[in-house]
């Protein structure tokens, strides 16, 4: 079975996996994590129509970088981009029941972000 197509034509992209469940990629990283939640919410507003849902939800974040390490606290990251998707995927950030924020080395930098309903929502 193929991957879905991504869509998107910025540094923001995003497919559906399966029924619940949205990819979202970020091309490059920045030690800024408030240049996150313009970039997102303007993807979600412009290019990407999806509609919220109410229930529980499971996001993981994952920070992929060649080289070094960047000095960014992942927490702050996942709160930018946690904001930048609320009102478009899931009402508020307290129905995020489970999250996951890791950094990963890889061959190039990006963000990837996993949302998936919980239990069928």
């Amino acid at each position: 079975m193929s991957e879905p197509e991504w869509q998107g034509r910025g540094k923001v992209r995003a497919r559906w996996r399966a029924r619940d469940e949205l990819e979202i990629a970020v091309d490059g990283i920045t030690t800024q994590a408030r240049y996150y939640k313009p970039l997102v919410y303007e993807f979600f507003r412009k290019e990407f129509q999806v509609r919220p849902r109410w229930g529980d939800f499971e996001v993981d974040i994952r920070l992929e970088h060649a080289g070094e390490a960047p000095q960014l606290d992942l927490d702050n990251l996942a709160k930018a981009l946690l904001d930048a998707i609320k009102g478009f995927v899931f009402f508020d950030d307290v129905q995020i029941a489970r999250l996951l924020v890791e950094r990963v080395g890889a061959e190039r930098d990006r963000i990837f972000v996993a949302v998936r309903a919980r239990g069928g929502a």
